[in-house]
C-alpha cells in the first residue's frame, strides 16, 4: 500500500531551471570556461557542489569548487529575490494538495542547497504539506547515487516498498531505482534531454499520479 511520496524540487515542484540556467552560465563567464551543451545537461539532477568539482576537475580549474559554489549561489539568489514570475510547475500544488487530503506522508528530496529549498517553502507556503526535506548538499553523495532517497524514505518513517519518488532527471529516476523505490519520471519542459526509461512509469501531467490513479499501483 502506498504511504508517502518523494518529490524532487527542481522540474518538478518549482519552474526554477531557467534561473538554475542563467546562474550557472554566469558563473561559467566568470571563471572564463565555456560549458557545452552536452555537458551542462548532464549536471541535471545533481548538487552544486558536486556539480563544481567535476568543472574543475575538467577544466583544471585553479579555483576551488567551493568557490564556484559561492559564485552560482550569488547569481541564484540575485535572480530569485528579483524574479516574480517565479512560479510552482502547473499542476504540483493540486497533486501535493491530493496526496496530503488523502493522508500520504509527503517528503523533498532534492539536491538544492537547503538555503534554496526554505526559500522556494517559504515563498509558496509549502511546509504545510511536507513531513521532512532532505538537501543533497548535506549528504556525502550525490544523485544518481541513492543516498538522498533512502535517507528520505527512512525519513518518512515507512518502507521503500510503500514509497514513491517524482523525478524529473536521468540522475534523479537512477538514484531512486538504485534506493528500490518506484519512480514516477515527469517529462518536465525544462528538462531537456534526460533518459527517462529506467522510470517504473513516465507522465507529462500530474493528474495521471492523482492518488485514485496512482494507489491502484500498489
Amino acid at each position: 500500500m502506498l504511504k508517502a511520496v518523494i518529490f524532487d524540487m527542481d522540474g518538478v515542484v518549482i519552474d526554477s531551471e531557467p534561473m538554475h540556467n542563467k546562474a550557472y552560465h554566469d558563473m561559467f563567464d566568470e571563471v572564463g570556461i565555456d560549458v557545452s551543451t552536452e555537458l551542462y545537461e548532464s549536471f541535471t539532477g545533481q548538487s552544486t557542489l558536486n556539480i563544481c568539482k567535476r568543472l574543475c576537475d575538467h577544466y583544471n580549474l585553479n579555483e576551488a569548487p567551493e568557490t564556484l559554489v559561492a559564485l552560482k549561489r550569488k547569481h541564484y539568489k540575485q535572480f530569485f529575490n528579483s524574479n516574480s514570475d517565479l512560479g510552482l510547475i502547473d499542476g504540483v500544488l493540486d497533486l501535493i494538495k491530493d496526496y496530503h487530503q488523502n493522508g500520504l506522508t509527503l517528503v523533498l528530496g532534492s539536491s538544492a542547497a537547503m538555503t534554496s529549498i526554505n526559500m522556494i517553502f517559504d515563498r509558496f507556503d509549502l511546509n504545510q504539506y511536507f513531513k521532512a526535506k532532505l538537501s543533497g548538499a548535506d549528504l556525502k553523495q550525490s544523485k544518481p547515487h541513492p543516498e538522498i532517497f533512502e535517507k528520505a524514505a527512512e525519513a518518512s518513517g515507512f518502507k521503500r516498498h510503500q514509497c514513491i519518488v517524482i523525478e524529473d532527471s536521468t540522475n534523479g529516476i537512477e538514484a531512486a531505482k538504485s534506493a528500490g523505490i518506484y519512480c514516477v519520471g515527469y517529462d518536465s519542459f525544462h528538462s531537456k534531454n534526460q533518459d527517462y526509461s529506467k522510470a517504473d512509469k513516465v507522465i507529462t501531467d500530474f493528474k495521471a499520479i492523482y492518488f485514485d490513479k496512482i494507489s491502484k499501483e500498489f
